[in-house]
């Protein structure tokens, strides 16, 4: 008999991209991007069941060539700019849960703009969340010096401190407070915290932190250049 998984990997994969065109499919090392995050969820398959969201057409080849189920394309309500992710990882977890019938634990969300993932921090991820204290884990990564502290906005065409902050902090970057970012790479929450606060991001997070490559988030073309060149060297 097969054996239920207790989670589903939701990888998002909108067509539209203003920053890089057919982004998704843009190749690294040869490997289009998005089968770079597939190759992580399908070594994760003894953990979870795999859903590829997108409205491009292509992606109903890429999952038959990654034996991946395709249960339809996203909704165009939901593949807009300012769609949430939130809503549609809720839009394929109900549309799974109902046609597979069956009720998850949880739910990993793996980006395809973070292609470089080491595989045993999620297998590690999964361990730290069936600890009844967490309720969600997500990866960060170090602002370094871009921190909080330093950061401006304008107001009335002056130059202002972001933070409600009336003296100018010039203390150096070693001696200021750590401070982290979503990093993009994981994100792996408890179902009833992700219907129970609707979000992403639970209330009592575990927060892994990541270097390097790894902390790699492909937002713009210069995202994309950078990556290239650091895997060349």
């Amino acid at each position: 008999m097969k054996k239920r998984k207790k989670y589903l990997c939701v990888i998002p994969a909108r067509a539209g991209s203003k920053g890089i065109k057919n982004k998704n499919f843009i190749k690294i090392n040869g490997v289009p991007l998005i089968q770079h995050t597939i190759n992580t969820a399908v070594s994760l398959k003894n953990y979870c069941d795999i859903v590829i969201s997108s409205d491009s057409k292509k992606i109903k080849k890429i999952c038959k060539k990654n034996n991946i189920d395709f249960l339809g394309l996203r909704p165009k309500y939901l593949s807009k700019d300012n769609s949430k992710t939130y809503d549609v990882v809720q839009h394929e977890l109900k549309k799974f849960e109902k046609i597979k019938k069956i009720k998850y634990e949880g739910i990993l969300l793996l980006q395809p703009t973070s292609p470089i993932r080491n595989l045993n921090k999620i297998k590690k991820a999964f361990k730290i969340i069936k600890k009844n204290k967490y309720d969600s884990l997500v990866s960060v990564s170090s602002v370094s010096g871009f921190h909080p502290v330093r950061m401006k906005k304008f107001n009335k065409n002056y130059l202002v401190n972001y933070l409600d902050s009336k003296k100018e902090n010039m203390i150096p970057r070693q001696n200021l407070p750590k401070v982290y970012i979503r990093s993009g790479s994981i994100y792996l929450i408890k179902r009833y915290a992700f219907l129970k606060y609707k979000e992403l991001v639970g209330r009592k997070c575990y927060g892994m932190i990541l270097e390097g490559l790894e902390s790699t988030n492909i937002d713009t073309i210069d995202d994309l250049s950078l990556l290239k060149l650091k895997l060349k060297k």
